[in-house]
């Protein structure tokens, strides 16, 4: 792993970290392309990181909404002045209870899949067939998406009326799918936001929710991957950070791009693309093997 392939990973993982075509599978298809033989799961653990920032920054005034209304609702019940309930009936904690609720399935189904990982992420024809799957999945948006020109511009802050399609069950089946998205070639945020949509829920809640709901995801992964510490000589920790930094960057101009597409209903248009790269990493995989 050199200085300028880490680079470019970053650039890759920043880019369709986002967008919904799958970062990890284009990270499986393109360190093959570079020779890098075994899955790199701590290194792309680390661009993860610097997407994880990307979304903290882009989503900066929820966090701080949830966080302190969390840390208001949890000061009132020790001091027994302020109910569990309470958390639902405020905007920004039932936003925090629902990322909670929807963080358990997700938990339990990614050590289930931790312990495959290293298998998973060396197949280029799992990574095919779930890029195809992304793809299906995304086409079928265009029967439930439809333009909304009264969402031009994303509030500052979670709207009550905003949340009315958000529900225990609902977070619990978004959470799944998160966690089944930790499969390589399959779109986390693009199967979390299309499950919210065949949910019930506004073009701008799904965005949203899939979003806050990766944060306490991709932290937890990077908790499980950093011990033990990878050796020195086979992560070098300055090319490591660079392509940190390049995909925080990259991703954060991709998340402005795809809160723009999904709010006008065009997620289907990545289909296509999904499909392309599913039959080239096929090819690949057939002729390499």
């Amino acid at each position: 792993m050199d200085f300028l392939k880490a680079m470019l990973l970053g650039v890759i993982q920043g880019a369709s970290e986002f967008l919904p075509v799958s970062s990890s599978g284009h990270l499986v298809i393109f360190q093959k392309l570079f020779g890098l033989d075994q899955p790199e799961i701590f290194f792309d653990v680390m661009l993860h990181l610097g997407t994880l920032g990307a979304v903290a920054l882009f989503f900066r005034k929820d966090l701080i909404a949830i966080i302190s209304s969390s840390a208001r609702l949890f000061w009132g019940i020790i001091r027994g002045k302020a109910a569990v309930s309470d958390f639902y009936n405020e905007p920004n904690g039932r936003m925090a209870l629902f990322i909670v609720i929807g963080s358990i399935p997700t938990a339990i189904i990614g050590l289930l899949i931790n312990e495959v990982a290293e298998r998973l992420f060396s197949s280029i024809f799992i990574v095919s067939g779930m890029l195809a799957l992304t793809g299906g999945v995304l086409w079928l948006t265009r029967k439930v998406e439809a333009p909304d020109p009264k969402t031009e511009e994303t509030p500052k802050e979670i709207k009550p009326e905003k949340m009315d399609g958000l529900s225990v069950k609902n977070a619990l089946i978004i959470g799944t799918v998160q966690g089944l998205a930790a499969m390589p070639g399959l779109s986390r945020s693009g199967s979390t936001i299309v499950a919210g949509l065949f949910l019930g829920l506004d073009r701008e809640t799904a965005a949203r929710y899939s979003f806050l709901l990766s944060i306490p995801a991709v932290a937890g992964a990077a908790l499980l991957s950093a011990f033990p510490l990878p050796d020195q000589s086979a992560f070098p920790w300055l090319a490591v950070a660079a392509g940190a930094v390049v995909a925080g960057v990259t991703g954060y101009a991709a998340l402005c791009l795809l809160i723009r597409l999904v709010k006008k209903g065009r997620l289907h248009v990545f289909a296509p693309y999904c499909w392309a790269m599913a039959a080239a990493a096929a090819a690949g995989g057939f002729f390499a093997g």
